[in-house]
């Protein structure tokens, strides 16, 4: 059995595995492979802890997707962060932050119950439009957004992935997509 719950501090380390998981398998021919192979669990784990998402007053949220007591994926929403800066934000916006199912549970529907969830609270916090930025190469993402009512709205970031002391930094391209709200479910904006 299945089950969407609100993240928990104990749930960091599991977190953060699928995150690694799904970066590794996901990402794979658009990331170099030495910056794949160097992803620490651990370090990541703690980073998780010290952004404070488990906190009820934080203003990003993040729920999880259980199977069998363990953690198979999970979603990060809440308001827009301007220039993707957790500092500056733009509460006209939500936004969908992250998004991670672990490779195994990929296709089982675990990815639409935790937009599902992700939904729900944007609109549970007020929020109309919705926004979220995925990588231009990430075809599966990009198809999984559109299918669930997201469109590109002609936005588009550099992430710069950064790589060894002495190696040039990759830039990946990233599309911001956007929807808005209507009863709880994304509809597409007229473009």
């Amino acid at each position: 059995m299945r089950q969407i719950r609100q993240e928990t501090l104990e749930d960091a380390e599991a977190i953060a595995t699928v995150h690694v998981r799904a970066w590794r398998a996901g990402y794979a021919g658009l990331i170099p492979a030495d910056v794949l192979d160097r992803l620490n669990v651990a370090a990541w784990a703690q980073r998780r802890r010290d952004t404070g998402t488990a906190d009820p007053d934080h203003p990003f949220r993040t729920v999880v997707a259980v199977r069998d007591n363990r953690i198979v994926g999970f979603s990060t929403f809440g308001p827009y962060r301007i220039d993707q800066d957790r500092d500056q934000l733009d509460p006209t916006y939500g936004e969908i932050v992250t998004m991670y199912v672990d490779p195994a549970h990929w296709g089982d529907g675990v990815g639409r119950e935790l937009l599902a969830a992700s939904v729900a609270g944007l609109a549970a916090l007020g929020w109309g439009p919705v926004r979220l930025w995925v990588l231009a190469g990430n075809q599966r993402g990009r198809r999984f957004y559109e299918r669930a009512g997201l469109r590109p709205d002609g936005e588009r970031s550099v992430y710069q992935v950064p790589r060894l002391a002495g190696q040039a930094p990759v830039d990946l391209t990233e599309l911001r997509y956007q929807a808005r709200l209507d009863g709880g479910r994304l509809v597409a904006e007229p473009g």
